[in-house]
């Protein structure tokens, strides 16, 4: 059993809204993301991420190594920089910016491997929910993009029975606010629709082509029966324009 003290974290990430707190602690030789929860919804949060990551395996979704009581979620630390246009630093704009002048096939291979994860989440049965550019932890030296903090992804499909699903406005599909709404790959799909343009934008406008375009616009179709019917179209659609650039 991993012992950790969390009064030589050496970072702490208490400005959530999700009723988590979070620290970076080195313990048995290594750097950890250590994940707690302050509230019974967080606790119930954190109680989902369990099982979706023991479902789910993919290299590029950070998973936790340890689960302990608390429910206390251990992941391994990870360098990068969550690639959230709110994460700025004095006069910079922040990861997000420094991501939009990357060359294109850089960024085009991040989106590919958001895309890839996101077949294996949905061979396990599971739909995105919650995420957002806060998700997606960017290794700028290796150009490497990682998936972490999917506390709310939900076997799927499901009927919501709530007035609205948590997440980003800009990231969610139309179906995720309205009460018996059923929640499934159709919605994944849209998320993953406003990924792609999310991270093949920029302040000077659209990065990718025509084709890519065209691929976003029917992936986020505001009627879930007009967008790709699953991820694997989605993918599939995606991987053509790699092709026609």
């Amino acid at each position: 059993m991993i012992e950790l003290c969390l009064d030589s974290a050496f970072a702490v990430f208490d400005a959530q809204d999700s009723g988590c707190v979070s620290y970076g602690v080195e313990a048995a030789g290594r750097r950890w993301f250590v994940k707690t929860a302050t509230t019974a919804p967080s606790r119930r949060s954190l109680l989902r991420a369990a099982r979706f990551h023991a479902a789910v395996r993919h290299p590029a979704i950070v998973r936790p190594e340890h689960v302990l009581d608390g429910p206390i979620l251990v992941y391994p630390w990870h360098d990068g920089s969550v690639l959230n246009q709110a994460t700025t630093h004095g006069s910079d704009r922040g990861a997000l910016h420094r991501f939009q002048h990357l060359p294109r096939p850089d960024v085009e291979a991040a989106i590919d491997t958001v895309l890839d994860a996101h077949l294996a989440v949905a061979a396990a049965g599971y739909v995105a929910v919650d995420l957002y550019d806060g998700c997606f932890l960017y290794d700028f030296d290796a150009r490497r993009l990682r998936l972490i903090d999917l506390d709310e992804y939900r076997a799927g499909p499901f009927t919501l029975d709530a007035d609205r699903l948590p997440g980003s406005r800009s990231y969610m599909a139309p179906e995720e606010f309205v009460r018996g709404a059923v929640i499934d790959q159709r919605s994944t799909v849209h998320t993953l629709g406003r990924t792609i343009h999310h991270l093949l934008d920029s302040p000077a406008g659209w990065r990718g082509s025509h084709h890519q375009h065209r691929v976003v616009d029917r992936a986020t179709s505001t009627p879930p029966a007009d967008r790709y019917p699953d991820v694997a179209a989605l993918v599939a659609a995606w991987r053509t324009t790699l092709r026609h650039r």
